[in-house]
């Protein structure tokens, strides 16, 4: 039978597989393995673009033409360095030589901070190398705390130098395996499984961080003696470091030629390989998966059964996955694959092959296979369609898949550089016209500016190169293809009217915005697998769809299943603690297990742990007289609006809760505070930190601000080199807090706002963006972060999520600080600031507002429903949930599921500072824990928000002075407030005061959080 294989993006991706084998094969000669500005091309413009390659070197893809066109030979010899003959080190303190996992005479690293080990390393001959270091991941078995899941990440220097970009951040891959068999919850489904580490030493031919080229990196040496540094903070065993020449990979028809003549019988039975049966992954993050097509094994029937893998948990380069299978009879095999490719429309996925380790021949570097909105089979084959064969001895054997973008290489390339020569553009259109527009201004920009046009037409190629590259390896036109087309054509609109350029700035952001649109879909690579099958070289593969009945059969029953008690909000049980958990379907199952496994043995309390998809179920399962005993994962603001109607339970009338709430920040209980009780407690904190970029602040000269004094002193020198410091929009809670402010009177009858501290500190939050020229609109800091433009600015610990997991070039270039504050009458510098992000936004105006499980910023929280039936129990539950132990160990586990980017970040700093953070990312976290303070929440509160936003857009937006806005904004707040203190019975039909809130106060830094710094 005939495979389904586009044909169309074949041709493109042979032709990159031989350029790419021939610059391998090279004989040329080079100088210097340091890419020098002055070699750049003539006619490429500097500013962006060559400020970016000053800053982190070229592009290996760049380095390794360059070495092309100068003439440098591969290397001939193979040498190897033993680890323990390390000539210099930063830190000695945590280098040990012994033996280590079976292995005698190895370097024992252990590290935590931003140290490098230096070697010395004798050249035989000048060309160019592969290198492979042998490694082994450092488990302290002594160690308190939670294992890290993240690969060991180092930068490989020479010389004291790197020789291009990607040898800034070299990835050390750690190996998983799923914990088998499978258990069940209580519905019959599938419970997503630990990963186990593979404890082994490994081999790795060192390549960039996400394996983009397809193949090991070359490293130039010439003839002598070199110094060669590893630099990171992760632990790691060493045992040595090799050096030798590339290695030659063969085509398949050279690979063909070789084979012996044997094949196993044609009678022989497929050997079947189930995907979800992993022998081993190098990411924790790519997990396994349950769909309910007709045709997967095993059949769901409606249940939630995992019978496949990747989809989007398998999609980012170098990703691999390794199954082991037994073949009974040596002879040569061809491969299926039953896949989905339907994440990304008209976009081909790539994967790289390897058999045992090794790729068999060029062709298995990349293949594609296409997109299809349904299940396909896939044979892997050549543009003719003929099935590749595989010749495998008998006995066990490993086959791995890795994704991969190498064939989009090129594109990437040019992706990058018309991005930044788009941002020079605009940055030059900008100072032109100073910001604003004036269609009556006559201007000729070809005259007197023909730098810009002329970029335009340069980025106008590149975006014509891309796009039929792009078109040459997906096969088909695709959204991304379509973007680059529509670019183009608006350029070419602007550089017919040159002289409307500088009133087309909306335009050049369109365009820019088009560009960048392509780089997740070109870097991501999406695939669902659920069968590897091989047959007999030359047999017909087995059935991989579903035929008509079969899909009728499973549309019915997984119809029925719809229905199930899983799906929707069970009834709550008598005798049973009801629980209602507002997080996803693999939160609520880890939770129920250690519930199962701790709670119920250590309490005698049966738990029931259910989804809660939407928030707002909350408020009507509660007007129902179906709320649940306990709610988990609650915005912010909720608990307090439970509470002023008498719907929540105040935690500090149990026994022992004083005690209990003294294991969080005084100012992370405010929220939850209403009428001498509090009515919840945080299970999340989001901290407000400040992120730099080490290089560039180095490169200027610049310090890391510890006052706003620093920030203001350092602004000039930021802005006049193109660069800028980035606060979000409409942030008032650091600044009100940091001048003494307060969003209330004492008695919380009324803002106060205005007070001098008040109008001080709304007019600091103003005057950086309409007087010190701070950005009033930043679509991502962290692109901007990444891109090097704006290399310092306040964010949550979201983009340091962001930063560790999606921007693995910066790795070491990049820290976190406290943000800055205003010195205090004792001299320290009180940095004051809750963790919701921009203009409070919290849902303090009422249910339905945004929630954890849907991104909202802020805290989460717990809390017990008045109308429980069992309080007690409820209390009891929340003091374990809320435990040290449960929370490391709830955190741990999460992380283990879907990698760094799942971090939990627990309100318990016990818990907190057990999980997997570097001594360099804890220390000033712990710094700003002790300045955490969030916003009381009274009747009327969703007001202050909502009018500071609008005295902001006033001052900043529409020019008004900053006193004159914020007195109508007091004005508008006080309004409601005593609105809803009327309503709540506070006041009197006359608006006499009946009674008032008597809110808590804390104005010191919590000591708590000191015992866990170091």
């Amino acid at each position: 039978m005939q495979a389904r294989n586009t044909r169309r993006s074949r041709p493109a991706v042979r032709l990159w597989i031989s350029a790419l084998c021939a610059i391998l094969s090279m004989s040329l000669v080079l100088t210097s393995a340091v890419w020098h500005p002055s070699q750049a091309a003539a006619d490429e413009p500097r500013d962006r673009l060559q400020s970016m390659q000053e800053q982190f070197g070229h592009m290996y893809h760049d380095v390794l033409r360059q070495w092309q066109a100068e003439g440098l030979s591969a290397g001939t010899e193979s040498f190897r360095i033993q680890a323990t003959d390390y000539i210099a080190a930063s830190d000695e303190s945590g280098l040990a030589k012994g033996s280590y996992a079976g292995a005698g005479d190895v370097l024992i690293w252990r590290n935590d901070r931003d140290n490098w080990i230096e070697y010395e390393v004798e050249v035989p001959e000048t060309g160019l190398y592969e290198m492979t270091v042998r490694y082994n991941h450092y488990r302290d078995e002594s160690a308190s705390g939670s294992s890290t899941y993240r690969p060991a990440t180092f930068s490989i220097a020479v010389d004291g130098a790197f020789p291009f970009r990607e040898a800034r951040s070299i990835r050390f891959p750690r190996y998983f395996r799923d914990a088998m068999p499978l258990k069940v919850d209580r519905f019959g489904d599938h419970m997503r499984p630990q990963p186990i580490e593979v404890e082994r030493w490994a081999d790795l031919a060192v390549t960039d961080r996400e394996d983009s080229y397809g193949v090991p990196l070359l490293w130039k040496l010439t003839e002598g003696t070199h110094t060669l540094r590893l630099q990171g903070f992760s632990s790691i065993v060493l045992d040595t470091i090799a050096f030798g020449p590339p290695e030659a990979l063969p085509t398949y028809g050279e690979v063909l030629a070789g084979y012996p003549a044997a094949n196993p019988s044609a009678g022989s039975e497929p050997i079947v390989i189930e995907a979800e049966r992993m022998h081993e992954k190098n990411e924790v993050s790519i997990q396994i998966l349950s769909d309910k097509d007709a045709f997967m094994t095993p059949k769901s029937d409606g249940a939630t059964l995992f019978n496949g893998v990747g989809g989007n948990r398998w999609n980012d380069g170098g990703e691999q996955i390794t199954w082991a299978f037994t073949v009974p009879e040596a002879g040569l095999y061809d491969i299926g694959l039953r896949v989905l490719n339907n994440l990304q429309s008209n976009v081909t996925s790539y994967r790289k092959l390897l058999i045992d380790g090794k790729v068999p021949f060029q062709e298995m570097l990349a293949f594609g296979i296409p997109y299809d909105n349904k299940w396909q089979r896939y044979i892997l084959s050549n543009e003719e369609r003929q099935p590749y064969a595989f010749y495998l001895e008998a006995g066990e054997h490993t086959l791995s898949m890795s994704v991969t973008y190498a064939p989009h290489k090129e594109v990437q390339v040019l992706l990058e550089q018309a991005i930044q020569q788009l941002g020079n553009v605009t940055s030059d259109v900008q100072m032109l016209t100073r910001g604003e527009d004036d269609p009556n201004r006559t201007w000729d920009i070809e005259d007197n500016f023909p730098e810009i046009p002329e970029q335009l037409r340069q980025i106008q190629e590149k975006l014509h190169t891309m796009s039929e590259l792009w078109i040459a390896n997906n096969g088909r036109k695709d959204n991304n293809y379509q973007s680059l087309r529509t670019a183009i054509s608006d350029i070419q609109d602007l550089v017919d009217r040159p002289n409307q350029i500088p009133n087309k700035k909306d335009t050049l952001a369109i365009i820019q915005s088009k560009v960048a649109s392509i780089t997740n879909q070109l870097t991501k690579q999406p695939l669902a697998l659920d069968q590897i099958v091989l047959v007999p070289h030359g047999s017909d593969f087995p059935r991989m769809t579903a035929n008509l009945w079969e899909k009728a059969t499973s549309g019915v029953m997984n119809f029925a299943r719809s229905f199930s008690e899983e799906n929707q909000l069970s009834d709550n049980e008598e005798g049973v603690l009801n629980v209602w958990m507002n997080y996803g379907r693999d939160y609520v199952n880890l939770l129920q297990e250690l519930a199962d496994q701790y709670f119920t043995p250590e309490t005698g309390i049966p738990v029931k742990i259910d989804l809660l998809p939407r928030e707002e179920l909350l408020v009507l399962a509660n007007a129902t007289n179906k709320a649940p005993d306990v709610a988990l994962g609650i915005s912010e603001g909720k608990p307090s609006e439970f509470a002023f109607r008498n719907s929540a339970v105040d935690l500090s009338a149990f026994e022992g809760s004083e005690e209990f709430i003294e294991n969080f920040a005084p100012g992370s209980m405010l929220p939850y505070y209403y009428d001498g009780g509090y009515y919840a407690v945080p299970e999340t904190l989001q901290l407000k930190m400040l992120f730099y970029r080490k290089d560039i602040l180095d490169q200027l000269g610049l310090g890391i601000p510890n006052t706003w004094h620093d920030v203001y002193e350092m602004l000039p020198t930021l802005q006049q080199n193109g660069y800028n410091f980035y606060i979000p929009t409409g942030e008032f809670l650091m600044f009100v807090y940091q001048n003494g402010a307060d969003f209330y009177k004492e008695d919380g009858m009324r803002t106060g706002l205005d007070t001098p501290e008040g109008f001080t500190s709304f007019q600091q939050a103003t005057e950086l963006f309409s007087l010190y020229g701070i950005e009033q609109q930043v679509p991502s800091f962290y692109q901007h972060f990444r891109d090097g433009d704006m290399p310092i600015g306040i964010a949550d610990l979201n983009t340091y999520l962001q930063l560790s997991v999606a921007a693995p070039e910066l790795t070491g270039w990049w820290g976190m600080a406290p943000i800055p504050g205003y010195e205090g009458e004792l001299g320290e510098v009180e940095r004051w600031a809750g963790g919701n992000i921009g203009m409070l936004s919290q849902g303090l105006g009422g249910f339905g507002a945004g929630t954890p499980a849907s991104g909202a910023a802020g805290q989460s929280s717990a809390m017990i429903m008045k109308k429980s039936s069992n309080p007690e129990w409820g209390w009891e539950f929340i003091r374990w949930w809320m435990s040290s132990q449960i929370q490391e160990q709830f955190g741990s586990e999460l992380e283990g599921f879907y990698g760094a980017e799942f971090r939990w970040n627990t309100a318990n700093a016990e818990a907190f500072v057990k999980l997997p953070w570097t001594p360099d990312e804890l220390d000033p976290l712990l710094e700003q824990w002790r300045w955490y303070k969030s916003m009381v929440n009274v009747p009327g509160s969703y007001f202050i928000p909502r009018e500071l936003n609008n005295a902001w857009n006033r001052t900043v937006v529409d020019g008004m002075n900053y006193r004159s806005s914020l007195e109508r904004a007091v004005m508008n707040i006080n309004r409601e407030l005593i609105r809803k203190q009327s309503e709540f019975g506070y006041r009197d039909e006359a608006g006499n005061i009946l009674e008032t809130f008597g809110l808590p106060e804390v104005n010191r830094p919590w000591e708590g959080v000191d015992r866990y710094a170091d």
